[in-house]
């Protein structure tokens, strides 16, 4: 009866374990599994910007980034030759004008013989006096060198009351004496035939009109008020601005006189004769008429003589540009 009993008992067993398997196998193929819900990712969050640090207007500003000036488009000034300036200033404190290398016409066919022939001469660049040496800057050099005084002088006043009057009675070798003095030399006579009468073959500093008295003091007699202060006649400077070339008083130059000179002189910077017995004088003087104020105009005097219309001014050369 027991037997019978357990039998039957597993048969149930095995009964109810046959139901539970082909239970989960149906659910297993009538139910679909769930699907694991997505993990959300947080979105990328931006770092924060720190904030702008207060500048006050009394502080100063954080420099910028500076950019170079464009340069694109821009033209550039070609750069020329260096210049000689026109006007210097000379050792002796007298202003000196420029007169530029090149040629220029030098005698004329309407003067004396000793004018002719008419020729072209070349000259490198050299500075003249704009003014004749004056009766102050003459006793400058005197007092300087304890030298004997001209004969003007000999009042003791012309040097302070009428300084600034051309210095006359002073001979060649006097006139000299100055110009080395002064650091300088007197100018060569084609030297001073340029600077009267420039590149254009101008009969007289000005031009080729007659003088007048706003051109040159000429035509007087002798006396105490014959000679005219320095820089008084604008209307009759040269072409390189430089004053009193005609009248007032005649100047001396450095070359030997000689009557040839023009039909025989080289063609680039000539200098007179290596001696001779007179030296040239140029520009005519107070008493003299307008033909001897005539650029081209030559005339001679003893070097070592003194004369009451007789002057001159000095020169130098100009440096040599690189």
């Amino acid at each position: 009866m027991m037997q019978s009993r357990n039998m039957i008992h597993a048969m149930v067993f095995g009964l109810l374990s046959v139901l539970w398997i082909t239970s989960d196998l149906a659910l297993a193929n009538e139910i679909p599994l769930a699907k694991p819900e997505p993990v959300p990712i947080p979105a990328q969050v931006p770092a924060p910007v720190p904030p702008k640090p207060h500048v006050a207007e009394s502080d100063p500003k954080p420099p910028g980034k500076v950019h170079p000036p464009s340069t694109a488009g821009a033209i550039t000034k070609p750069v020329g030759p260096p210049q000689l300036p026109v006007e210097i200033t000379g050792k002796d404190g007298v202003p000196m004008m420029l007169v530029p290398a090149g040629e220029f016409t030098m005698g004329s066919d309407k003067g004396d013989d000793d004018e002719q022939p008419i020729h072209r001469a070349f000259l490198d660049s050299f500075y003249m006096d704009k003014f004749e040496v004056t009766n102050g800057r003459f006793a400058k050099f005197v007092e300087a060198i304890q030298s004997e005084p001209p004969w003007s002088f000999a009042d003791k006043e012309t040097p302070v009351i009428h300084s600034d009057r051309p210095v006359r009675w002073v001979n060649w070798m006097e006139a000299t004496g100055y110009c080395l003095w002064a650091g300088k030399r007197l100018p060569t006579e084609a030297e001073w035939e340029k600077a009267a009468r420039g590149a254009d073959g101008r009969v007289y500093p000005w031009g080729s009109d007659a003088p007048t008295p706003a051109h040159a003091v000429f035509g007087l007699k002798e006396g105490a008020d014959t000679v005219s202060p320095i820089g008084n006649r604008d209307k009759g400077k040269s072409p390189y601005g430089v004053h009193d070339l005609a009248g007032n008083l005649y100047e001396w130059v450095t070359d030997w006189y000689d009557e040839e000179f023009y039909k025989k002189n080289p063609a680039i910077n000539p200098r007179g004769p290596i001696e001779g017995t007179a030296k040239v004088q140029r520009g005519g003087s107070y008493i003299n008429n307008p033909y001897r104020l005539r650029s081209s105009f030559r005339t001679k005097g003893d070097p070592t003589e003194h004369d009451p219309n007789v002057g001159f001014r000095c020169a130098q050369d100009a440096p040599k540009l690189p």
